[in-house]
C-alpha cells in the first residue's frame, strides 16, 4: 500500500545524505560477476550501498578528527563492521515494510526527485537531462535510483511508526534539573603548614620505612627499553650536498618580497556616514575639544576595532601620500574609502628593510642544501629497506650508509636525545625484543630504524638507595595529616558558631555554586564535597599541601521559571527521549531479525574492502 506523504524533516536529511551517498559511487568500485556482499531474509545488501556508507562514514570521521582517516585506521577501531551492521539492520526494516506491504507512491518518490538540487538547473526548477547527466556520470540508472529512494523513505517510515510513541520524561528531567542546577552558598578559608602550633618533627626510621612500603610505585623505575638505532637526518649531509650558486639567487628573487620591504606605518581608520560628520569630527579634533580615541568611543567602538596594522603607501589609496607625510600621532583627512568617509591616525614609523643577497645567501643556500637532502634520504629508503630485508644488521647500515648508530636507554618518560622525536617515541613503544627493524620516516624529512636489545622491567628501588626521597615523603604526609587535624578541629568550632577571625582564618564566600562550578585555588572534587555537607555543617577538605575548612552556609533549590532552568529541562528531556527512542529502535530492530535468515559472504566484503587499501 502506498503511505501518506510527509513532512518529517527527518526524511528529507536522510534523503539528501542518501544522495550524497549514490553520488560517491564509483570512488571505489568492484567488477565482475560480484553484485552483493549478502542477504537479509528477503533482501540483498548490495556492494554500493556498502561502498558508498563507508566513504561517507571515512569522510565524517575525517571531518570530527580535523585529518583523513585511512581505511585501515577506520578498520582499526571496527568502522567496517558497524557499517555492515548498520546496513543489515536497514534491510531488517526493508523485510519488515515489505511483510507488512508498506511502501511510498510514484508521486512522492516524483516529488523527492524534483527537489534535489542537484538536479535542477540554473532557472531553480528540476532539468530532466540534468537528472540524466548527474546518474549516469555517477553509474547509476533512474530505475536504481528511485527504487533506493523509494526503500529510503519507506524505512524512514517504519522507523518512525516504532519509535513515534515515545515522549519526553518530563519527570525524569525535573529530577535531574534539580540535581545538576541546585545551588550551594558556602564560606571557606585555608590552612597551611604555617599554622600548626609547631614543626612536624623527622621522621623516624621505622616511619620512613613504613612509607616506603606504601608508596613502592613511587619509587620503581619504570619498564625501560635499552635500544639500538640508526639516524640519518637532513642536518647529518646537509653540509654534502653542493648547491649551484644560480639556485640560491633564483630563491632569492622568487622571495624579494621578504627581503626588500617599503617603509610601513602603523595606521588606524575611522570611517563615517558621510563627509559632513567626518569633517565635524576632525574639526573637533583640531579645536581640542575631543581625542581621537573619544571619537572611537562615541562610535561604540575600540581602537582594535579601527587598527588597520602596519600597511603601505600602496593600501591607503587616497589617503596614502597625508599618512606617510605625518608625524606619529597625527591624524589627517578625511579621505574617501570604500567603507566612507575616513579620519586616519599615523602611530609609528616602519622604516624600510633591504636584506642583500650577500646578507641572505648562506640561510637560502643552508635551506637548499637541506632541501637536497631531504631529497636524497628519500631515495636512499628502498637501499636500506633492501639491505635489511637481505640480513643487514643496524651496524651494517651504519658502515655502508650516511645514517649514525646509537644507543638509548628509552622509557614512555624519554623525551630527548631521538626520543625529541614523537615518530621515535611511537615507535619505541610498539616495538618489542626480536621485531625485525625497518625504515620510519621523522616530520624533518630523516629516517630511523631501531632495534630493541633489552627489556629491564619495572624495578623497586632499595630503601638505601631512595632514603631521602622517602624521609621527604614521610615528613610531607605526617605534616599534611597534622593539617588536617587541625582543620578538622577548626571545622568542628567553625560550625558550632565560632568567629572565622578569632580562629587565625582568613574566609572567603562564594554563592551559586551548582555541581558544575570550579572554585579557583582548590583541589578537583572541592565542589562534590561541599555538595555532601548539610546545611550549616562544615568538614575539612585535602588539598594535598593544604587544607580548606568549609562550612556550607545555604542550598537553594533551581527556579522552575528561570529560563536557563527551562532550558535545562529541555535539553536533558530531549537526550532522554533521544535515547529512549533509540533503545526502543534497537529491540524491536533485533525482534525483526530473530525471524530472519542472515547470509555475509565474508570473502566478498574482504574483497570490497580490499579495494578501500
Amino acid at each position: 500500500m502506498a503511505a501518506k506523504k510527509g513532512t518529517n524533516v527527518f526524511v528529507w536529511i536522510v534523503l539528501g545524505l542518501m544522495f550524497v551517498g549514490l553520488m560517491g559511487w564509483g570512488s571505489v568500485g568492484i567488477r565482475g560477476t560480484l553484485h552483493t556482499l549478502g542477504t537479509v531474509g528477503q533482501k540483498e545488501i548490495s556492494i554500493p550501498d556498502y561502498t558508498n556508507a563507508m566513504n561517507q562514514q571515512l569522510r565524517a570521521l575525517s571531518a570530527q578528527v580535523g585529518k583523513t582517516v585511512t581505511f585501515s585506521q577506520a578498520k582499526a577501531i571496527g568502522l567496517d563492521q558497524q557499517v555492515l551492521a548498520s546496513l543489515v539492520t536497514k534491510r531488517v526494516l526493508d523485510n519488515a515494510a515489505s511483510d507488512i506491504g508498506l511502501s511510498v507512491g510514484d508521486a512522492q518518490v516524483r516529488d523527492q526527485v524534483m527537489s534535489i538540487s542537484a538536479f535542477k538547473g540554473l532557472d531553480g526548477k528540476f532539468d530532466r537531462n540534468a537528472y540524466k547527466a548527474t546518474l549516469e556520470r555517477n553509474g547509476l540508472t533512474e530505475a536504481s535510483f528511485e527504487a533506493g529512494l523509494r526503500a529510503e523513505v519507506t524505512r524512514t517510515l517504519v522507523q518512525s511508526a516504532i519509535t513515534g510513541g515515545v515522549t519526553e520524561p518530563a519527570s525524569y528531567a525535573a529530577t535531574v534539573v534539580k540535581y545538576v542546577l541546585e545551588k550551594r552558598a558556602i564560606t571557606y578559608a585555608p590552612v597551611g603548614p604555617e599554622m600548626l602550633a609547631s614543626p612536624v618533627p623527622a621522621p623516624t626510621e621505622d616511619q620512613i620505612k613504613a612509607y616506603y612500603d606504601a608508596h613502592n610505585d613511587a619509587f620503581t623505575t619504570p619498564e625501560t627499553k635499552q635500544i639500538t638505532y640508526a639516524l640519518l637526518t637532513p642536518e647529518m649531509i646537509s653540509s654534502k650536498m653542493q648547491v649551484d650558486d644560480q639556485a640560491v639567487k633564483d630563491l632569492y628573487q622568487s622571495r624579494i618580497a621578504d627581503f626588500v620591504k617599503p617603509e610601513r606605518r602603523l595606521v588606524e581608520r575611522l570611517a563615517f556616514a558621510d563627509t559632513a560628520a567626518a569633517t565635524a569630527a576632525k574639526a573637533q579634533l583640531d579645536a581640542g575639544t575631543a581625542t581621537f580615541e573619544d571619537l572611537v568611543k562615541a562610535r561604540g567602538l575600540t581602537l582594535s576595532d579601527v587598527d588597520m596594522g602596519d600597511v603601505a603607501k600602496a593600501d591607503l589609496g587616497a589617503a596614502g601620500d597625508a599618512v606617510f607625510a605625518a608625524n606619529p600621532g597625527d591624524v589627517v583627512g578625511p579621505f574617501d574609502t570604500d567603507l566612507g568617509p575616513a579620519l586616519f591616525r599615523m602611530n609609528a614609523v616602519i622604516a624600510a628593510q633591504t636584506t642583500t643577497f650577500d646578507e641572505a645567501a648562506p640561510d637560502l643556500r643552508n635551506e637548499l642544501a637541506s632541501d637536497k637532502a631531504k631529497r636524497a634520504i628519500g631515495d636512499e629508503i628502498s637501499h636500506i629497506n633492501d639491505l635489511l630485508a637481505g640480513g643487514a644488521k643496524l651496524e651494517d647500515l651504519a658502515q655502508q650508509t650516511d645514517m649514525q648508530l646509537g644507543t638509548i636507554d628509552w622509557t614512555d618518560k624519554t623525551t630527548d636525545g631521538i626520543a625529541a622525536y614523537e615518530e621515535f617515541r611511537t615507535a619505541a613503544a610498539a616495538a618489542n625484543q626480536g621485531d625485525f627493524p625497518s625504515v620510519t620516516d621523522l616530520s624533518d624529512g630523516g629516517i630511523f630504524a631501531l632495534r630493541v636489545d633489552s627489556v629491564t622491567p619495572p624495578t623497586l628501588q632499595p630503601l638505601d638507595k631512595v632514603h631521602d626521597a622517602a624521609a621527604q615523603g614521610a615528613r610531607t604526609q605526617a605534616t599534611q595529616e597534622a593539617v588536617m587535624k587541625l582543620a578538622g578541629d577548626l571545622a568542628t568550632k567553625v560550625a558550632g558558631g565560632a568567629d572565622w577571625a578569632s580562629l587565625g582564618l582568613t574566609p572567603q564566600s562564594q554563592t551559586d555554586l551548582t555541581r558544575r562550578s570550579f572554585v579557583d585555588g582548590t583541589p578537583s572534587g572541592f565542589v562534590a564535597k561541599v555538595f555532601a555537607l548539610d546545611a550549616g555543617s562544615a568538614d575539612a577538605i585535602d588539598a594535598g599541601d593544604k587544607a580548606f575548612v568549609v562550612k556550607l552556609d545555604d542550598v537553594a533549590a533551581p527556579d522552575p521559571t528561570d529560563p536557563a532552568t527551562v532550558a535545562e529541562a529541555k535539553s536533558i528531556a530531549d537526550q532522554a527521549a533521544a535515547g529512549l527512542a533509540q533503545d526502543v529502535f534497537s529491540m524491536t530492530a533485533a525482534r525483526l531479525r530473530q525471524g530472519l535468515t542472515i547470509n555475509i559472504d565474508q570473502n566478498a566484503v574482504n574483497a570490497v574492502n580490499s579495494r578501500f587499501q
